[in-house]
């Protein structure tokens, strides 16, 4: 039996190795990087089978003297669920490697590929407000980007094509996989609609699937002018460049995707009541946004919503939001009522 001095030494290894392991986090990401740069994932996808680490090591563009090095990155990313070890016959002996559906969604070629998050949310310009965070706390700066980079995100994004290219193809990924749940299992929120108003639709990603599925519906594609300058426009689809706290373009119904979270309370209101100045009597307006929930059942959930609630206040001056403060926002703005509906494991629709 432990003696009190025990448990308490006990209790104390415990709360350091929890701080030794928040500190180290960056370690995980950045090796997630590293192993993304060196192609590890594709190369091996495109062996075809559990691959040997001799194998892998051969295939990468590693100098000689780095190669007994990749067996500790492949370690820690296979902790953190990259890839999975496959143990062949004894006589085998060497430890193979297989991906995991974490990993496949790093894959240059997957349709849902999340390589653009993982290089726009390290690059500089957005790791570097992070050490602005506590000095932020003190002054009246809006953010801590702003603090780093002298201008807010959209103004940076205005001067910086770089940025505003990996900024559009973050977004333009999301969009893929959330038009394509819309079309699959929500196709009667746009039947019947004629007419929409994609606001803040970047490149049109969202509205180039929708269109296909609903050939009769006009999609207009309404962003801030160097977003959408120089897009070609089709048959059903129009970009057009302006300013949403101003006006919006009219349409039977709106849409606005990964927008409002960006902003302060008081500008989201502000943009519902242009969008329902702007949208037809019987349309509606389509949020699709996060819905902050903590459920302690699923802590990677809850996680990855309070990571991306921290993001907003860093990058921009808004936050996510749970049902009741999406109900707040929809009612100050003259709507009478909404409903919520799940679209991915993060993202909501609310209508």
């Amino acid at each position: 039996m432990e003696t009190q001095g025990e448990v308490h030494a006990s209790k104390l290894l415990r709360a350091q190795t929890h701080v030794w392991n928040h500190i180290f986090r960056f370690i995980s990401s950045l090796s997630l990087k590293c192993g993304i740069e060196l192609g590890i994932a594709d190369i091996i996808h495109n062996y075809g089978q559990p691959m040997p680490l001799s194998q892998l090591i051969a295939s990468l563009p590693i100098h000689p003297s780095k190669t007994s090095f990749i067996s500790r990155l492949m370690r820690i990313l296979t902790h953190s669920g990259f890839f999975s070890e496959h143990h062949g016959t004894p006589n085998e002996g060497e430890v193979m490697y297989v991906l995991t559906d974490a990993s496949t969604l790093l894959l240059k070629d997957h349709p849902f590929s999340m390589r653009c998050v993982l290089q726009l949310i390290f690059d500089p310009v957005m790791i570097n407000p992070w050490f602005q965070f506590s000095t932020w706390f003190t002054n009246e700066t809006p953010s801590p980007f702003h603090s780093e980079n002298g201008m807010g995100c959209w103004d940076f994004a205005g001067r910086d094509p770089n940025f505003n290219h990996r900024f559009n193809d973050m977004m333009a990924m999301d969009s893929r996989l959330v038009s394509t749940v819309v079309i699959e299992k929500y196709k009667r929120l746009l039947e019947g609609t004629e007419s929409l108003v994609d606001v803040g639709g970047g490149t049109g990603t969202m509205a180039k699937v929708i269109v296909d599925s609903f050939p009769q519906l006009k999609c207009i594609v309404f962003d801030l002018p160097h977003v959408v300058a120089g897009l070609e426009e089709t048959q059903n689809i129009k970009y057009v460049g302006g300013d949403m706290f101003e006006a919006i373009p009219h349409a039977d119904s709106i849409m606005l995707k990964w927008v409002l979270h960006d902003w302060k309370d008081e500008e989201c209101v502000k943009i519902l009541k242009n969008c329902k100045e702007a949208m037809a009597s019987e349309g509606r307006v389509l949020i699709i946004d996060i819905v902050m929930e903590n459920k302690k059942e699923d802590h990677e959930l809850t996680e990855t919503q309070f990571f991306f609630d921290m993001q907003m206040m860093m990058i921009l001056t808004g936050k996510e939001r749970n049902e009741k403060e999406w109900a707040s926002l929809i009612l100050s703005a003259g709507f009478s009522n909404y409903n919520c509906f799940k679209l991915t494991e993060l993202e909501v629709g609310i209508a």
